[in-house]
């Protein structure tokens, strides 16, 4: 069985974490049992994943949203209370990896959310280069691409209209990158995607001309780890790992 601090280790030099300014760490947030046979993947550090990894019989949990914030308040009272105590009483190891899974060219959120949308990256926009885009496969009115959008993510998806034009160039970042949205009409989109908006955006679309997804943060954010959980267990022969998706509207 690898030790945590191989994992730690590993993760940390595949996701290239030493590069991003991020909002909180990345790496091992909890420390659990030393050895680790059985890991549990999931998009966000919830009681509800922590108690569902217990149940599994996990020996750590690999998320991209951890537990520590920048800003947030740093007693352990109520909700933190709850994931930590938890946490230290089953010796799980709690591992969370935010921007270097956002960002990465393979294992990224980005990157996967493309994959299965059938979208090819040829240029990097935004905070970071977290943001990606490139050539649609097809050129497409803005319903046929919320469509394909419904279809593939599972949910329903907020589309706010721009001039009308066809579809040919989408930029895309996960998450919450409603921020993105200028850069990526910089970059030359007549989509963007991402997984919220806030209310300026409504009005860059109809003033730009360029169209707006809102797809959901957890929806487009569920295949980075999934995928980084797959490349660990590949990396880590016998190690055994399990993605736990719970639904979340947001």
């Amino acid at each position: 069985m690898p030790h945590r601090q191989d994992i730690d280790r590993h993760l940390n030099q595949l996701l290239d974490v030493g590069r991003f300014k991020d909002y909180g760490p990345n790496g091992l947030q909890v420390q659990g049992r030393d050895e680790i046979a059985h890991v549990v993947c999931g998009v966000t550090a919830s009681l509800a994943l922590i108690e569902a990894a217990i149940a599994a019989g996990a020996d750590a949990i690999l998320v991209h949203h951890g537990l520590f914030w920048r800003g947030q308040d740093g007693r352990i009272t109520g909700w933190m209370k709850q994931r930590l105590q938890r946490l230290l009483q089953h010796d799980i190891n709690l591992f969370a990896y935010h921007l270097p899974l956002d960002a990465h060219a393979e294992l990224g959120n980005n990157a996967q959310l493309g994959r299965l949308l059938g979208w090819q990256a040829d240029a990097r926009f935004g905070e970071q280069d977290l943001g990606f885009a490139g050539p649609l496969p097809a050129s497409a009115s803005l319903d046929e691409f919320s469509a394909q959008l419904r279809q593939r993510l599972g949910r329903e998806v907020l589309a706010v209209p721009g001039d009308g034009r066809a579809l040919r160039r989408v930029a895309w970042c996960t998450g919450g990158a409603q921020g993105f949205f200028e850069a990526a009409i910089a970059a030359g989109a007549d989509v963007f995607v991402t997984g919220e908006i806030s209310e300026p955006q409504a009005h860059y679309a109809a003033e730009t001309g360029v169209a707006y997804v809102a797809a959901g943060h957890h929806a487009t954010e569920r295949y980075g780890v999934q995928a980084l959980g797959a490349r660990l267990a590949q990396d880590f022969p016998g190690l055994r790992q399990q993605f736990i998706d719970l639904p979340n509207p947001a």
